[in-house]
């Protein structure tokens, strides 16, 4: 099974769930890590708004991610796999996906509550207690993860891909979902190093407005403008969200962001829980102090116990910094 290696580090792939770490690097870590057990968690959870192109996969090609899981358990020789999927792709696909386990060691599980459920320790808690809480790094899952044994955790399009590489079927391609104010929503395969701009052309969908885009995610992804569309998608989360400029309020957008964020948060920490709420009280005042507003990312930033309070920084400074309030809304900065 070190054949698998060799394809994965051939292939280049990064994993797919936004952090964007070698597939193979961390396979080779598990499995180096001693321990009498190991896992495997394919994470489905895709909680964030506007991101769904685990949901064409699990939906279209349940039968490769089974394979790419399965790939993993071999390789591992791991005692158990963990299918986790978000509520709607549990809903819709279980009786399938039961069908064609059979009798492979994977079991299907419904994701637990709150956008926190999908990040990996709080999977791992989740499941050994029912508790969705984030747990502190070091140690990393790959050493201590599930039932305190060396545990692999990967997106669920990377175990498809992983697939479809172990075929040698892989082209380097990768899927992006596209939504917002375009004429062609959906989920689409394109070459990991297509720039957004050409993304968005080929797939008929750049706007002929003035327009911005959230990229990696519809509340903790980051904000571009059109002259930083140049570039391919960095990081591993393919999803990208186009607004109309003139049509959109800033202040509603930061709202649905913050709203998500407060809802989906485990309430864990001080600067994440506490520091929320004061951007919720500043954009529901729809009057931002930029200042303040800017010292208080910066201390999510380097605070928060886990990367959901980090994250909250990424669409909000992004926003703050490129785009002028005047234009917009009837709040300032």
């Amino acid at each position: 099974m070190e054949q698998i290696i060799l394809q994965l580090k051939e292939s280049g792939i990064l994993g797919r769930g936004g952090a964007g770490f070698p597939v193979w690097q961390k396979w080779e870590s598990v499995s180096n890590a001693v321990g009498d057990e190991k896992y495997i968690i394919c994470n489905g959870a895709e909680g964030e708004p506007d991101v769904f192109k685990d949901g064409y996969i699990i939906k279209n090609y349940p039968e490769e991610v089974i394979n790419g899981i399965n790939i993993a358990i071999n390789f591992l020789s791991a005692k158990k796999a963990y299918l986790y999927l978000n509520h709607n792709y549990y809903r819709d696909n279980r009786e399938r996906l039961v069908e064609l386990i059979g009798d492979l060691p994977i079991e299907v599980i419904e994701k637990g509550k709150g956008y926190i459920a999908g990040e990996e320790s709080a999977i791992c808690n989740f499941i050994e207690t029912g508790i969705v809480e984030p747990r502190q790094k070091p140690p990393f899952l790959s050493n201590v993860g599930l039932f305190g044994k060396p545990t692999l955790v990967n997106n669920l399009e990377t175990f498809y891909y992983v697939s479809k590489i172990s075929k040698g079927d892989y082209g380097k391609k990768r899927l992006f979902s596209i939504n917002g104010d375009v004429s062609d929503a959906g989920v689409f395969e394109e070459s990991e190093e297509v720039t957004l701009e050409d993304l968005l052309r080929k797939t008929g969908n750049y706007p002929e407005f003035d327009f911005f885009v959230q990229v990696s995610g519809g509340a903790e992804g980051v904000i571009m403008l059109p002259e930083e569309l140049k570039s391919p998608l960095a990081g591993g989360c393919g999803a990208i969200k186009v607004f109309n400029r003139e049509k959109t309020d800033l202040f509603e957008l930061m709202q649905y962001w913050i709203e998500f964020i407060i809802y989906g948060n485990c309430d864990k920490c001080v600067p994440c829980r506490e520091g929320t709420y004061r951007i919720y009280e500043m954009v529901k005042a729809r009057n931002i102090d930029k200042e303040k507003m800017l010292d208080l990312l910066d201390v999510l930033e380097k605070t928060s116990f886990c990367a959901l309070g980090r994250g909250v920084v990424i669409p909000f400074r992004s926003l703050i910094l490129k785009l002028k309030f005047e234009d917009y809304g009837d709040g300032k900065i």
